[in-house]
């Protein structure tokens, strides 16, 4: 049984089969499904798991349990990754009881056919559970980034339990880096709701915390003034790093390969730049990479007379991230009906604090970035931000 301290237990399960996150994210590494055991006079867990994981994560219960009862079962979050055996849980202990923002309360129904209604302790800002020699204090967490999500601080130990927050995909098995897949989840899964990590972080200054135990990835020790100050500089829109991103996309390849070009004249004035084809890669992919850089230059083909497909589900996902902050270079190809460039326009001008370059770059009259003025003048103005 692993152990996070001496009293609290995880419990929680690696899935690995899965190959869609929300039947939308590539988890090539897996993700965990995080849940713990807090022992005390009044045994506490803390969430379930999905219901894949069923069978595992109930086995990882009863090793922690023995023949004992869980007083208290406590619901953060009632998306189903983790709410998936409430259900299962509340049948298997009657006596029961579940924890939750008063929302939870609300939406429960919403979920499962069970009614809990009569053993369901709904909690507010500030109140407190005394399990024996731990107590929980409840902090409200809405919008990170369901309404209802709240997190849980134990003050004996020093424990936050984050919900999703500090989350990342990435099976616990296959010990990837915490920030290699952290970007990658929280851009893509909370990106939109920085307002509410924001307020959250501030909630979260108030407290003396020795360690995170968020419901996906790794629980965190040591350094916690990192994990923090990636959360609150994401959370701000701020970039992570200092360089051009160029996504492109288009069907025959004329676009593709004027836009490399052009990022090998950025490199070789000494820019960092890195490019990813949309036809080829995963939009979340690209989603987390416009969130990485400072500057982004997007690249596209017109088509049907309008915009080639994998450019437009790009910059969709960016308009419902919220995405802010940035500035953006275009480049459009289009032959004989140019439009490309206008569809990404009025998708970069519903972007909040973004600055568009004044140049649009047309490759309709030419194949190539090489010496032409327009990308000239646009390149003059990505190395001046």
């Amino acid at each position: 049984m692993n152990k996070v301290t001496d009293n609290i237990l995880y419990i929680g399960v690696d899935d690995t089969e899965t190959e869609l996150f929300e039947n939308q994210y590539p988890i090539e590494e897996g993700i965990s499904y995080n849940s713990y055991v807090i022992m005390d006079e009044k045994i506490t867990i803390m969430d379930t798991v999905d219901a894949r994981t069923t069978e595992p994560w109930l086995s990882n219960l009863k090793e922690a349990l023995g023949d004992k009862a869980p007083s208290y079962l406590v619901v953060q979050h009632l998306e189903p990754d983790h709410s998936g055996n409430i259900e299962t849980l509340a049948k298997m202990y009657p006596d029961m009881q579940i924890v939750g923002s008063v929302k939870t309360g609300q939406m429960l129904p919403q979920f499962f056919d069970t009614d809990v209604s009569d053993r369901f302790i709904g909690v507010k800002e500030g109140d407190t559970l005394e399990l024996g020699s731990h107590t929980l204090n409840f902090v409200m967490a809405p919008m990170i980034h369901w309404p209802e999500v709240m997190v849980t601080y134990e003050s004996s130990e020093k424990v936050l339990f984050s919900a999703d927050a500090f989350g990342t995909f990435g099976a616990l098995q296959n010990n990837v880096p915490w920030i290699d897949e952290a970007t990658h989840y929280f851009f893509n899964i909370v990106g939109k709701y920085g307002p509410s990590v924001q307020t959250l972080l501030k909630k979260a200054s108030a407290l003396d915390i020795s360690m995170i135990c968020a419901l996906h990835g790794p629980v965190l020790k040591e350094d916690l003034g990192y994990y923090i100050e990636k959360y609150d500089k994401w959370s701000k829109y701020e970039p992570e790093e200092k360089g051009i991103f160029v996504a492109y996309a288009c069907p025959h390849g004329h676009t593709a390969q004027a836009a490399e070009e052009f990022a090998e004249e950025l490199r070789a004035a000494g820019e960092n730049v890195e490019t990813i084809d949309l036809t080829k890669e995963d939009v979340s992919e690209a989603v987390e990479k416009c969130f990485m850089y400072d500057r982004i230059v997007l690249a596209a083909a017109s088509y049907d007379a309008a915009l080639f497909p994998p450019m437009e589900d790009l910059l969709y996902h960016l308009e419902i991230k919220n995405f802010q902050k940035r500035k953006f270079a275009v480049i459009e190809n289009g032959s004989w009906a140019p439009t490309a460039g206008k569809c990404m326009l009025a998708h970069l001008e519903k972007l909040k604090d973004c600055e568009i370059c004044d140049t649009l770059v047309s490759l309709c009259t030419r194949r190539t970035a090489t010496n032409d003025a327009d990308f000239a003048a646009m390149k003059e103005w990505l190395l001046k931000a």
